[in-house]
């Protein structure tokens, strides 16, 4: 890759330092025209973190805005909306324009949050502080202005100020204001993961529903956020509004990278040979028909000199995927290993999240872990009564790599981690004795006798679930026909030279039975010549195990083919 003629965006979120600050960057301005011919009251669009939703909220306001109209056209000078004619942009510079986001308005308790929120009301309040000079605003309004300002308000007050704002701006300006809401969930996320959930939608219910229901001073909003919160929790009554989620083809190339983006960009930064592994790791995202890439995890590649890394894991917001990851039960946890295998998960279509179901309902789990990102919509379809349906797989290798550091962290604790790398090295390697001291420790150390009851199927699961650790050094093949028969787990190399390793698992009546039963299982590999296929394939080597189980107990026998 050539040097970078051009700093790449990284963090750059403000719409004026992206145009002026000489960045590589992709035009996403046709934004505005879509939004100008099919503008409905109040827009939401969800979408996963890091995608550009603060951005382009930014790019809106820099569009939109009385202030400092004239300087502000000259950032849209040769883009996309500015060739697409007088008719767009002749709305530039039109209306005052409220920007907020609530992002950062995260706490572990619901006073810290609410103070946290008077401060960001407060800091949006100053910027129109020109208001209390204007002879427009009364001597009462003025004061409920002051009050908002020297942070004096009453929940009443809070509750009403975005409304109030936009009242106020309407009597000053003659013009209804825009409405800008960036990360609208966040502080309800926050509340769910921190135990305050009902106190905070209680607030937002009244804080959010005074602004954007009954509240004829606004011209039209524009929110977004990551999950479409239910509407009997948060937007009930609101009629006008208009949803764009993942599954919407409604502004779906806006957020993220198309696949002629992506490509584009890797031209113009010498890169261009790298476009089909760069799919691999950030491609594959699907909003509505549209295949998109990560744009957060694309940049950063480019920044690190073209470095594949799982960097879209390193963001905030992963904490949701840890928590419900700590309540699934058995039967979801399968069906999350299933998914790092490349096996679909078919569920109803709830895109209104209702907080409460998460840990509750296996369906709106699934939901959840779509909306943020982790799995996409393969695709869709309607059953006889009309319920809407949806394939779910993971996207591509970096989701993987949450999938695969998530669902390790809830089948085996962090302290158990090199204790498993320890034992799949030595399955890998033939060194039966270590394989079998490690797999024991496992099993006595991080199993529960409950978890047992059903021993053909907990211990098939419990070792292809181990095995996710292995992605990229080998394909794991799970109950499928080789020779006379069909094995258990066998691990087929991904590069030349390396041993494949095949697994026979037997569950034992009794402890006194456990060496009878793994030395079945090695003899069934053999007779029924299960390495046939890995043979086939071109591994070097095989190792093969017979391994029988009874509780917390194992025993395993080992050889080489």
């Amino acid at each position: 890759m050539q040097a970078l003629k051009r700093p790449m965006p990284v963090g750059i979120e403000d719409f004026k330092d992206l145009v002026t600050g000489n960045y590589y960057f992709i035009d996403k301005t046709r934004f505005i025209r879509e939004l100008i011919d099919t503008q409905g009251k109040v827009t939401l669009i969800t979408r996963p973190r890091r995608f550009g939703k603060t951005l382009s909220l930014s790019m809106l306001q820099y569009f939109f805005t009385l202030e400092n109209a004239e300087e502000n056209r000259q950032l849209f000078a040769g883009l996309d909306i500015e060739k697409a004619g007088e008719k767009y942009m002749s709305q530039q510079g039109t209306r005052p324009v409220v920007f907020l986001t609530l992002k950062e308005v995260r706490a572990g308790k619901h006073d810290v949050m609410m103070d946290l929120l008077v401060r960001v009301l407060q800091g949006l309040c100053m910027r129109y502080q020109y208001m209390l000079s204007s002879d427009r605003l009364s001597e009462e309004d003025k004061n409920n202005f002051r009050r908002l300002l020297e942070l004096r308000g009453n929940e009443a007050d809070l509750r009403l100020s975005l409304c109030s704002l936009m009242q106020w701006l309407e009597a000053v300006h003659g013009k209804k204001p825009v409405l800008l809401l960036d990360e609208y969930d966040a502080p309800i996320l926050s509340a769910w993961e921190n135990g305050y959930y009902r106190e905070c939608i209680d607030f937002m219910r009244g804080f959010l529903g005074s602004a954007l229901k009954t509240n004829p001073a606004l011209g039209f909003a524009v929110l977004t956020g990551i999950t479409r919160i239910s509407k009997e929790s948060i937007f009930s009554g609101l009629n006008n509004l208009k949803v764009c989620s993942v599954l919407s083809n409604h502004y779906n190339d806006i957020f993220g990278f198309t696949q002629d983006e992506a490509a584009r960009l890797l031209a113009e930064c010498g890169a261009a040979d790298k476009v089909a592994e760069l799919a691999r790791w950030y491609d594959g995202y699907l909003f509505g028909s549209a295949e998109i890439y990560n744009p957060w995890s694309v940049v950063q590649y480019l920044d690190n000199g073209c470095e594949f890394r799982p960097y879209w894991l390193n963001t905030s917001g992963n904490s949701i995927l840890k928590d419900l990851l700590t309540k699934v039960d058995r039967r979801r946890q399968k069906e999350l290993e299933g998914l790092l295998h490349g096996i679909g998960v078919e569920a109803p279509v709830m895109e209104e999240v209702v907080y409460s179901d998460l840990t509750d309902s296996r369906d709106a789990l699934f939901m959840m872990l779509m909306t943020a990102g982790y799995l996409k919509p393969v695709k869709t379809w309607k059953d006889e009564d009309c319920a809407e349906w949806a394939l779910l797989q993971i996207p591509n290798l970096e989701v993987r790599m949450a999938y695969r550091k998530e669902i390790l962290g809830h089948i085996v604790p962090s302290q158990g981690e090199s204790l498993l790398r320890d034992m799949l090295r030595a399955m890998t390697t033939g060194d039966t004795e270590e394989f079998s001291e490690c797999l024991s420790c496992i099993l006595r150390d991080f199993v529960s006798y409950h978890d047992t009851a059903q021993p053909e199927s907990f211990y098939h699961g419990l070792m292809l679930g181990f095995s996710v650790l292995l992605d990229g050094k080998y394909q794991v093949k799970s109950n499928r026909e080789s020779g006379y028969g069909r094995f258990d787990l066998a691990f087929f190399p991904l590069r030349p030279g390396t041993p494949g390793v095949i697994l026979e698992l037997k569950a034992a009546g009794s402890e006194e039975e456990l060496e009878e039963r793994a030395k079945e299982a090695l003899q069934q590999i053999a007779e029924k010549e299960y390495c046939a296929e890995l043979s086939r394939q071109g591994a070097s080597d095989v190792w093969r195990y017979g391994i029988a189980f009874h509780g917390k107990k194992v025993c395993m026998t080992g050889t080489q083919e």
